[in-house]
């Protein structure tokens, strides 16, 4: 299963009604499991900044991570940006990966830039 981050904030409407938060909040998570039985949440936090919440789960692929998007948006979103979490240790396999080629490539074109 992939990792996702998804970053939502909240319409304006939806803060006027803060006593219903916790009422919303569940209600959203029971649409999620009901729609996406297959994904499992990790953390889920209240932010203080540009975003009102954070949550970090795992789906099988795009398209359940889409879904949980669009409930997000049904749900008193007005904004939901989901994101693919790569686990840093995997990152650095990756960039071991590349390391020789892309090394080569940035050799041959700094000698075009300077001329060499």
């Amino acid at each position: 299963m992939q990792t996702y981050i998804l970053l939502t904030k909240l319409a304006p409407e939806a803060t006027y009604q803060l006593k219903d938060r916790a009422k919303s909040s569940h209600d959203w998570y029971t649409t999620v499991k009901e729609k996406c039985p297959e994904v499992r949440f990790i953390a889920h936090y209240a932010l203080l900044g540009q975003y009102d919440f954070i949550d970090i789960y795992e789906a099988p692929d795009e398209e359940t991570a889409a879904k949980i998007s669009l409930i997000s948006r049904a749900n008193g979103a007005m904004y939901a940006e989901s994101l693919i979490a790569i686990p840093h240790k995997h990152f650095l396999e990756l960039t071991e990966e590349i390391s020789d080629n892309y090394d080569s490539m940035f050799e041959s074109y700094m000698k075009k830039k300077r001329g060499k």
